[in-house]
């Protein structure tokens, strides 16, 4: 088990002068349109993972404040304004949260920085702007939901109405804070609905910041925001009886849960967004230089913290060794460091939980026999961060049927494998629990054309990848899930159909 590469060596790591001041502004549960403690008055620690420290307590929320989120948004819904506005009125109201959140750009890049671990400049430039254009999205379909007039085969005249769902729980992720409550809340409020968010334990200052934001216009109960932990706040939600729906994203393992929970209740609709340990097929046509950065992008990028992470890279043995060559180069351009660095490529694992996890499966790897190509280990710099839960950007070769190539690790580590035919890199794509998403590098229009078709997953990229719009449905197969965010299919997951029926003779067999 050879080490043939480094990066992310000590020396490498890029750390800022200063660590810039936390400015944690909010940390109560939000309820009703107010921020107030928890009913228990318990607070639980959020940590700073660059440095393993706490940087403030939060409220901690159980099923007592569940009951009370759910009894403010269930008011709201039934009797508040929210859903009997009209679309554009909705819209007007959103387009104003929007433009609330891109005076806070820098704010709330900050934050999700300080709390997941975030590249700043990425969230400055990418993830907040893309909050409030989601939320613009969503803005203007608010006016346009619409039924249909039926032609009946009897003497009857039918319409549908394309209703709110009702007081929905939506359950948020710790790898994408920002986006996350932003792909479940848009669609939710422009279908007229009233929610409980329940932000990731791990990461909930965001979350808390959008709900004050939000007060500046979204009437008081209609998003409701409650901190705490999933076996508690989370369970209460999801077996809620005034919930009619709830939208979890996170893994597999707790999707069963929120599955059951729901059918054990009220049979509220469930959707989910769950794990992936998605393929990327390299064909021996490609183009090596820009294969090779699609497969450092696609399981590197935020720290391989990405449901969609394309851990597994199967690529066509004609070109194996010149890629396996070509990617060393380009992993050390993946620089590890403080996630305020600009030139930071790769921050520290969300924390120290998952920062063992991940260590654990490198460990794993090596005891089955796989190669080791490049990292494998912590990076933390000596006399600085010492206790950041930074790891290196791992590359493991010559992997078969291993825990690394069958469980989703969520941090930056990839298997490495090689085919032969086009059958057989589709059987190897295909060789999974899982459906989220797959990727594929090739010239050849025969050759996407059949392995797109060929892929069970939800997303097939071509020649790129995490390549999302917010026009383009997003959601998995097999147990990767069911439902679609992004595009109109996520509206739809909160608006249930209507049909109205009268005569239109007054016929005696009606």
């Amino acid at each position: 088990m050879a080490n043939h590469g480094s990066n992310g060596s000590s020396d490498d790591l890029t750390f800022p002068l200063e660590i810039p001041p936390a400015k944690i502004r909010f940390t109560k549960l939000f309820i009703g349109g107010e921020f107030v403690d928890s009913v228990s008055g318990k607070t639980f620690e959020t940590i700073d993972p660059r440095t393993g420290e706490t940087i403030a307590r939060v409220s901690e929320g159980d099923k007592e404040d569940i009951d009370l989120a759910v009894g403010a948004a269930r008011r709201a819904f039934d009797h508040g304004p929210w859903p009997r506005l009209p679309g554009a009125a909705r819209a007007k109201i959103m387009h104003k949260f929007a433009d609330l959140i891109d005076q806070h750009i820098e704010e709330l890049a900050t934050l999700d920085t300080l709390n997941a671990g975030k590249l700043f400049s990425w969230g400055k430039a990418v993830d907040i702007p893309s909050v409030a254009n989601t939320l613009r999205y969503f803005a203007g379909a608010a006016d346009k939901i619409h039924g249909q007039v039926l032609k009946m085969s009897r003497e009857l005249h039918a319409y549908t109405l394309l209703e709110p769902i009702g007081v929905v729980g939506l359950i948020i992720p710790w790898n994408f804070p920002s986006t996350m409550f932003f792909v479940k809340v848009s669609p939710a409020l422009a279908a007229g609905c009233t929610m409980v968010v329940k932000p990731a334990e791990q990461t909930p200052l965001s979350a808390l910041f959008y709900a004050h934001l939000a007060k500046e216009g979204i009437p008081d109960g209609v998003i409701n925001v409650v901190s705490g932990y999933g076996p508690t706040a989370g369970a209460a939600l999801t077996s809620h009886m005034n919930v009619d729906k709830v939208s979890f994203t996170g893994s597999t393992e707790v999707g069963r849960k929120v599955m059951q929970a729901a059918a054990a209740s009220n049979l509220k609709t469930v959707s989910l967004e769950l794990g992936g340990k998605s393929p990327l097929l390299i064909f021996d046509d490609a183009d090596i230089d820009q294969a090779a950065d699609l497969a450092l992008l696609g399981v590197m990028h935020n720290k391989g913290e990405v449901c969609v992470a394309g851990s597994r890279v199967l690529v066509q043995e004609a070109i194996y060794d010149e890629f396996v060559k070509t990617l060393v180069e380009k992993a050390k351009e993946w620089v590890v460091g403080d996630p305020f660095h600009p030139n930071s490529r790769v921050g520290p694992q969300v924390d120290k939980k998952q920062y063992e996890k991940v260590m654990s499966y490198i460990e794993h790897g090596k005891r089955e026999g796989a190669t080791l190509l490049t990292g494998g280990k912590p990076a933390a710099k000596k006399g600085y961060y010492k206790t950041g839960f930074y790891i290196q950007p791992t590359v493991f070769t010559d992997v078969k049927d291993m825990m690394i190539s069958r469980d989703e690790i969520f941090g930056p580590v990839m298997a490495l494998m090689k085919f032969k035919t086009i059958e057989e890199g589709i059987k190897y794509a295909n060789n999974t629990k899982y459906g989220l998403a797959s990727g594929i590098v090739t010239k050849s229009l025969d050759i996407a054309n059949t392995v797109s078709r060929s892929i069970k997953a939800g997303v097939v990229w071509i020649n790129c990848y995490h390549g999302f719009d917010i026009d383009c449905p997003f959601g998995g197969y097999k147990m990767s899930g069911f439902g679609k965010d992004f595009g109109m299919e996520a509206l739809h997951k909160y608006l249930q159909t209507k049909a109205v029926v009268t005569p239109i003779y007054n016929s005696p067999w009606l």
